[in-house]
């Protein structure tokens, strides 16, 4: 019998690990607030230098808010998805994360909200999404940087449809990560006008599938576009992450 290495674990990590597992059930609201220093180095049996770590890493984290010289405990914060959104940022720049694997994801997660839009759309989000679309329409005699905003507009009508804000925060963050990976390409395209009539032809068919509620063919038409406009940038020996998100 041989067992494996096991990674030493820190008193403030099980401090950390117990007031989360408190707040995510519910038994701390947020508003609440923790007990005083005093009192929390009491219930846990461990020192001022071990709690105020753990207070420091739950501040870091967004889930509780300390005030200096406020002689009251930290309070507990409502769940935010800023934090969220900083920590799938990081990640998506992460080295190891590249190009394939983002526009991969990208694929996956736009399939699903296109979907959910053309499921759970009402007539304001397809107003909304027309409303985009218009914009866009404009933007390709205007330039770039206002086709792009429009264009922008029209994913996140997109996404806040799906009423998922996992989902719309996931869907920016990739986007844009995205989008800085290859925008200089972008940025010196000689075709660009011919770029966005394309993309803008691409929304009106999506806009018709999710008036329609065709989920699938919504669905079907956001991975196809990303795969279309952003492949090239992709080494060859990576497509195969992509092509069976297109089947």
């Amino acid at each position: 019998m041989r067992f494996e290495p096991v990674a030493p674990v820190r008193a403030y990590e099980r401090v950390v690990e117990q007031i989360e597992q408190a707040v995510v059930s519910g038994a701390l609201k947020p508003g609440e607030r923790l007990p005083s220093e005093r009192e929390l180095m009491i219930q846990f049996g461990v020192g001022r230098s071990t709690i105020r770590e753990a207070l420091r890493v739950l501040q870091a984290a967004e889930m509780i808010r300390s005030r200096p010289g406020d002689p009251r405990g930290p309070e507990v914060l409502a769940a935010s998805p800023v934090a969220l959104h900083r920590s799938m940022h990081r990640l998506a720049r992460a080295d190891h994360v590249g190009l394939a694997e983002l526009l991969q994801f990208r694929m996956i997660l736009d399939g699903s909200a296109h979907l959910l839009a053309a499921e759970l759309r009402t007539e304001d989000d397809l107003t909304g999404l027309a409303e985009a679309l218009e914009a866009m329409r404009e933007g390709v005699s205007h330039g770039y940087a206002e086709f792009s905003r429009a264009d922008v507009a029209f994913h996140e009508v997109i996404a806040r449809i799906s009423r998922n804000p996992l989902l719309v925060v996931s869907e920016e963050v990739v986007r844009g990560v995205v989008l800085e990976l290859i925008e200089d390409k972008l940025e010196h395209a000689s075709n660009r006008t011919s770029l966005m009539r394309t993309w803008l032809a691409h929304h009106a068919e999506v806009l018709d599938a999710v008036r329609a509620s065709d989920g699938a063919g919504a669905a079907h038409l956001a991975k196809q576009a990303l795969y279309d406009n952003y492949a090239e940038y992709v080494p060859a020996e990576h497509h195969a992450l992509l092509t069976p998100l297109l089947r």
